[in-house]
């Protein structure tokens, strides 16, 4: 549970341990609770967004001011996806899509393009053999967008979507997430974007009885990239397991805010981000909210985050919080940890002839491909494997060994 919170007064906060949500149009919540925070799909609905509120503090807002106050293109774009029996891939418009099932926005970013989108891409998963696609978006171009995706598996369907995105992007975004009674669906989000990137991303995953999720974030391009998931398990025995894999180079900001609200009995997820930085002013942001409600009898919930500092002049932000709200679980807890290289694994490996500069490449490669190996894809891990190997060739792990 968090601990430490300043006291507030009732003339400050109007009731006692109540404040106003700055991002919420005067809305009153309970300190920390993300489940009554205020939501819209109305742009106007929510407040100017200063960087003083509690989403949005610890993220550069005037990089990403545009996306969230701006106009933004919010027609359909092009998409490449694999032509697979099971699944669907198709633009609609924007009245024709029911939205919202999953979730709806916390903030302004989120709402504006809730707001100005037009057309909505569809991915629906069906069928009870296990399939595999992959929807590709590359350059969207500099010009602001909006986009809206909705993915929907079908009560026991089985199936891996892979969203990836490279090139060029000035993008924010909802995504919904539709887990069907009995369905086993993975949801892997690459953010390959160009160095000057900015991308925006709310998703929202809503788990049924007895299914299961596996929602990955791999964020290793882009400028600002910040990819918040938010996941309920409304029903009884749903499952979702959140993976995030990320590294930031000089100047790089990646930000992901990790929600799991357990909503009913019988529920479990578990939650495991690992990220790395280098690089002069390289930074990252993991806020991870577990909310154990009342009725969620029987919860088994783990949450851990994990950071590998690889130069100096780096900044990670690791912010674990656990909220239950009955004793009647199986179990809960969760783990923050940033640092550097473990000397005893580099002892290990020198003992065994292995120079220390590819020493210590080895354990950052099995410190962050560990979270690849949970994907579950050999052609997604080769791929991810070479793009990590690709973001430490630009490293001085002597130099970054040294202090």
């Amino acid at each position: 549970m968090p601990a430490g919170a300043p006291s507030q007064t009732l003339e400050s906060t109007g009731q006692h341990g109540f404040r106003a949500h700055s991002d919420g149009a005067g809305a009153f919540v309970p300190v920390q609770t993300r489940s009554e925070r205020f939501t819209s799909t109305d742009v106007d609905a929510f407040g100017a967004v200063t960087g003083r509120e509690q989403s949005w503090k610890l993220t550069p807002v005037a990089r990403v001011a545009d996306l969230i106050d701006g106009e933004l293109d919010g027609a359909a774009y092009r998409v490449d996806a694999d032509q697979v029996d099971g699944v669907s891939v198709t633009w609609a418009a924007v009245d024709a899509v029911e939205r919202g099932r999953a979730g709806t926005p916390e903030e302004r970013a989120a709402a504006n393009a809730w707001s100005q989108t037009r057309e909505v891409l569809r991915i629906d998963v069906s069928g009870e053999e296990k399939k595999r696609a992959t929807i590709r978006r590359a350059d969207l171009d500099s010009t602001p967008r909006a986009a809206h995706t909705v993915i929907t598996a079908a009560p026991l369907s089985r199936g891996l979507v892979i969203l990836d995105s490279v090139g060029r992007a000035k993008l924010t975004e909802n995504v919904e997430i539709i887990v069907g009674d009995g369905a086993d669906l993975t949801v892997v989000s690459v953010q390959g974007w160009d160095d000057d990137a900015l991308h925006l991303a709310a998703h929202f995953a809503t788990v049924g009885r007895d299914a299961k999720l596996k929602h990955v974030v791999v964020s290793l391009g882009g400028s600002v990239v910040r990819v918040n998931p938010s996941t309920h398990l409304g029903a009884e025995g749903g499952d979702v397991e959140a993976l995030g894999l990320y590294f930031s180079d000089a100047g790089q900001h990646l930000e992901q805010q990790v929600y799991v609200h357990h909503d009913a009995p019988h529920t479990k997820s578990r939650v495991t981000y690992k990220g790395a930085l280098q690089g002069e002013g390289a930074r990252s942001v993991w806020i991870g909210d577990v909310l154990i409600g009342q009725k969620a009898t029987g919860t088994d919930s783990y949450e851990q985050n994990r950071n590998l500092v690889l130069t100096d002049g780096t900044r990670a932000d690791s912010i674990p919080n656990l909220e239950i709200e009955t004793g009647d679980i199986a179990g809960a807890g969760h783990a923050s940890a940033t640092g550097r290289f473990d000397d005893e694994q580099l002892f290990y490996l020198q003992a065994r002839g292995i120079g220390e500069d590819e020493a210590r490449r080895l354990v950052v490669r099995g410190f962050l491909t560990e979270v690849v190996q949970q994907i579950g894809d050999p052609e997604l891990q080769e791929r991810l494997d070479a793009a990590i190997e690709a973001e430490l060739s630009g490293t001085d792990l002597l130099a970054a060994g040294e202090h």
